[in-house]
């Protein structure tokens, strides 16, 4: 009798502990996300209304910048500013404290726009006063502050915010919001042509979608991807936390990354027309045009929190690209002292290259605004 009791209790003990295993496991089943094809629009407008005035007013001060474009059409820094500061919220809610402050003000750039249109400029003379040129608009020292101004704010405003409003616990209403002032809609063009009209990307999603090959990895395929995932993830509550952090990294890490691949973009440019022999007035003109792209899109992302990029890296790259600008040097070098000035862009290519760990592929992929290679 006592055998039999010995060999029956262990095979009750291990029925029960195998039973317990089962229910543990079932009970610690981790959810799966669905994510949708499609970002959910029907509450888009009405989220967004509030922050309407933040485009109509962007549009406003850039459409105002351009008119310096032409000789003799001066641009109206009350103008400027009124465009810049008014609203509830306004751009410079938006902005970081230190860019807000080199635009406003007797010294700001809003002013220093107002009389150079009254003259035309050539980057090779020493007495040049600024003007307009290649159908641009310089300061004496070859700086063309509508790219200071509008491309920076792409990242000390508007990327600004919208970093904000995904970092900090989002609701559905921020994520619409953050779309909206990326400059991308509910319907993901992945181009800013305008063909498109009001669906065409804006802004910095603008650049995003010039620096995907729209073969379903790029830049702007994971924006979409990751801004559907985060829009999923809110809904499905908290047992979808990680899933949405890693949307909010992601797009994070996207618009930063773009960004930064676009200045590359236009230092390969740069490169190819300082190597030519000789440049005619219309290639000087451009090339130092995207000289000012770089810094624009460069100084933006000072000061902007949470990013992968140092404050000190980005000083990096502006002093290579001669800004802030002395009595000796000058973004206008970039024109007159081609042979010294050219390593400097490829040394930036370098920094970022090394920055964000991209391949030599990609650089190759960066050098073409895809949306125009593809006509889409």
């Amino acid at each position: 009798m006592n055998l039999t009791k010995k060999l029956i209790i262990p095979t009750i003990l291990v029925l029960t502990i195998s039973a317990c295993s089962k229910e543990e496991t079932k009970n610690t089943e981790v959810p799966l996300l669905t994510i949708p094809s499609f970002y959910d629009s029907t509450n888009y407008s009405t989220n967004t209304a509030s922050i309407l005035q933040i485009r109509t007013n962007f549009d406003g001060m850039v459409t105002e910048i351009k008119k310096g474009r032409i000789l003799n059409n001066p641009v109206s820094a009350d103008l400027l500013t009124a465009n810049f500061s008014n609203g509830n919220p306004s751009i410079e809610t938006f902005t970081t404290v230190e860019f807000a402050n080199q635009l406003k003000g007797n010294d700001g750039w809003f002013k220093s726009l107002v009389n150079l249109s009254e003259n035309t400029y050539s980057p090779d003379s020493l007495t040049s006063k600024g003007g307009v040129f290649g159908g641009y608009l310089f300061n004496a020292n070859g700086v063309e502050p509508e790219q200071i101004i509008e491309k920076g704010l792409f990242g000390a405003a508007l990327t600004n915010q919208v970093i904000q409003l995904i970092s900090n616990n989002p609701t559905l209403v921020s994520v619409d919001k953050a779309l909206y002032l990326v400059g991308a809609t509910p319907h993901f063009k992945n181009s800013g042509n305008a063909i498109h009209g009001v669906i065409a990307d804006k802004y910095l999603a603008n650049y995003v979608a010039r620096r995907d090959k729209n073969d379903g990895n790029g830049f702007y395929s994971s924006l979409k991807f990751n801004f559907i995932k985060l829009q999923a993830a809110i809904k499905g509550g908290a047992a979808f936390n990680n899933e949405k952090n890693e949307a909010i990294a992601k797009i994070k890490t996207i618009l930063e990354e773009a960004n930064y691949a676009t200045v590359i973009n236009y230092c390969y440019s740069s490169i190819a027309n300082l190597s030519k022999t000789t440049l005619t007035e219309t290639e000087k003109a451009a090339t130092l045009h995207a000289i000012n792209e770089c810094i624009g899109f460069s100084l933006g992302w000072k000061n902007v929190n949470g990013k992968k990029i140092t404050d000190t890296q980005i000083d990096e790259i502006i002093t290579l690209l001669n800004f802030p600008v002395n009595s000796s040097v000058k973004p206008a070098l970039f024109i007159t002292d081609r042979v010294n000035q050219i390593i400097k862009l490829q040394t930036i290519i370098d920094k970022i290259k090394s920055i964000y760990g991209f391949g030599n592929a990609q650089l190759e992929d960066f050098k073409k605004n895809w949306v125009a290679e593809q006509a889409r």
